[in-house]
């Protein structure tokens, strides 16, 4: 039976944004790292409001670090910014509601990275472009979910998903929607999450033990079933968190991992590296403000630390000065936009600009 996603206003206003808990959240050095980050992608963005890349998912992460700074759609110094690359991901999106027009391989990787950064500028702005394309977005998520509840990187439905990454991407496009006052299915949501728990293993790999044996042992979300990344052990905890699963099991687990690979992080200043790399920076960043308390408190600042000495200053050089790059998967241009658009996200994170940022959790959605 194929699933359709009501798009009905919930009786929700969001709360406006908190100012930072204080110098332990943001400090000079950070201000001034994402003033010129932002500075940076807005001098070298094209006309088209895209980044020398027809990637959705990648301009949509360039409209998300303006977003995260508060600057919305023609408001803001960096105003005109955010409403190009908006501009660029609306006018390319598909009647289908796909949000890609790279390879196809990459469908629903950059459909549910743009769809995401499009209901958190739903929740931000009256911009009336974009609530019909996200309406076909997020009903193609649901009609192509995979029968085990996860996703195929081709915008098909088919009997299981390929592996954690996509399965993650698509539910916090869901979540997104939620936070801007969207409904959801249910039963969509629920079977997400149940995919996103069959990939949590113990160490040593091992999947055939029972949830009460998991739970004696040290483990980790992976991102097939067998390799366990700290890209997946946030992402995993990501998508928990967003969906009122606060009192998982896993989430410690794999915040210990997450937490211990932090602290072991060692600045390379002026590098332009972004820690770990921007995929994973991204994750890691949500999944210690999504849990909060002392991993927040105590990683945090490590974190926004590191990015802030490894961005590149070279005031002599105006097509570097101010950016980071990509460290994994994405090179040239397209890679110096993920990595300085992903390193603005977090340092702008404690303002709290975004939707899925503020104050507030959900009802927990059960588990079938």
């Amino acid at each position: 039976m194929k699933l359709v996603l009501p798009l009905l206003v919930a009786a929700l206003l969001l709360p406006r944004a908190a100012l930072a808990e204080g110098d332990w959240e943001v400090t000079p050095q950070s201000e001034e790292a994402l003033a010129k980050g932002l500075d940076w992608l807005a001098k070298t963005q094209g006309p088209n409001g895209n980044w020398d890349s027809n990637d959705l998912g990648l301009v949509g992460m360039g409209a998300l670090a303006f977003l995260s700074a508060g600057h919305t759609p023609g408001k803001g110094k960096y105003g005109v910014n955010v409403d190009r690359a908006l501009d660029y991901v609306l006018k390319n999106a598909k009647e289908s509601g796909l949000l890609n027009v790279a390879d196809g391989q990459r469908d629903m990787y950059n459909h549910g990275l743009a769809a995401f950064v499009l209901g958190q500028a739903h929740g931000m702005t009256d911009d009336p472009r974009i609530s019909p394309v996200l309406d076909r977005s997020l009903k193609l998520i649901a009609s192509t979910q995979c029968r085990d509840g996860g996703w195929d990187y081709h915008a098909r439905p088919q009997e299981n998903g390929h592996d954690l990454s996509l399965a993650v991407m698509q539910a916090k496009a869901l979540r997104s929607a939620v936070d801007s006052g969207l409904e959801v299915p249910p039963e969509v949501v629920q079977l997400a999450l149940k995919s996103v728990r069959n990939y949590y293993r113990c160490k040593g790999g091992r999947g055939d033990l029972t949830e009460a044996e998991q739970m004696k042992l040290p483990g980790q979300f992976t991102y097939n079933g067998g390799r366990g990344t700290l890209a997946m052990a946030a992402a995993g905890v990501v998508c928990l968190q967003e969906f009122g699963q606060y009192d998982d099991w896993r989430i410690p687990k794999n915040m210990e991992v997450i937490s211990g690979a932090i602290k072991q992080l060692r600045a390379q200043k002026k590098s332009g590296q972004v820690p770990f790399d921007a995929y994973t920076l991204y994750y890691v960043g949500q999944a210690l403000y999504q849990v909060g308390g002392k991993d927040w408190e105590q990683c945090y600042p490590i974190l926004r630390d590191t990015v802030v000495a490894n961005q590149v200053r070279e005031p002599r050089d105006a097509a570097r000065d101010g950016q980071w790059r990509d460290t994994g998967h994405v090179g040239g241009r397209p890679g110096e936009l993920y990595g300085t658009a992903v390193a603005c996200f977090i340092l702008a994170m404690p303002n709290r600009y975004l939707p899925i940022l503020q104050e507030g959790k959900i009802q927990k959605f059960q588990q079938q």
